[in-house]
């Protein structure tokens, strides 16, 4: 099975997708890098696993957290009280949402 490899227009592509500028001197680095990671997922392709079996987690899990049992809740008044900006007993926020 022959190894696809990782082009500079495809690093580009995916920092367009991704949301990433990169400068052009970035770009090979980057493509360097991505092509060793699938030559070292080609090299893991290699081995036999037939004889493990598929598990989630490589070690036994247990659940480490407390039972969840309702109590009362913290008062509005303190918990607005460090708030830097208060608008009707709530946190008032800047909007983040860009219409687009």
């Amino acid at each position: 099975m022959s190894l696809k490899r990782i082009s500079p227009d495809d690093v580009r592509h995916v920092a367009l997708l991704s949301r990433l500028r990169l400068a052009e001197e970035e770009i090979p680095p980057y493509t360097d890098v991505l092509n060793s990671i699938l030559e070292y997922f080609a090299k893991l392709n290699e081995l036999d696993t037939s004889s493990v079996s598929p598990t989630s987690h490589s070690i036994e899990m247990r659940n480490v957290f407390r039972e969840d049992i309702p109590q009362p809740s913290l008062p509005v008044d303190k918990a607005i009280a460090n708030a830097p900006e208060v608008e009707d007993n709530y946190f008032r926020v800047p909007k983040i949402i860009q219409e687009m």
